[in-house]
């Protein structure tokens, strides 16, 4: 069984649903109410990516991520 690793940006919408999205994975994104359902469903959702692209050379991206900052701008 091949085992990978993915990293998923998770962000707070304005309705206050957490929102996961799998940058190496077009598409690929889901949403809850809770972290732990957030994170069960984000595996989910890579799952059933995986399976549907299974055929397709270039489904996965292999980018690697770096970090991610925050910029604070005054106007």
């Amino acid at each position: 069984m091949k085992k990978y690793q993915f990293s998923v940006l998770i962000e707070r919408d304005e309705d206050g649903m957490l929102v996961a999205r799998v940058p190496d994975l077009p598409g690929c994104h889901t949403q809850a109410k809770t972290m732990p359902q957030l994170l069960k469903r984000a595996e989910e959702a890579i799952c059933l990516y995986l399976q549907a692209h299974k055929d397709e050379k270039d489904a996965v991206r292999h980018d690697t991520f770096v970090g991610l900052q925050q910029v604070n701008i005054s106007l």
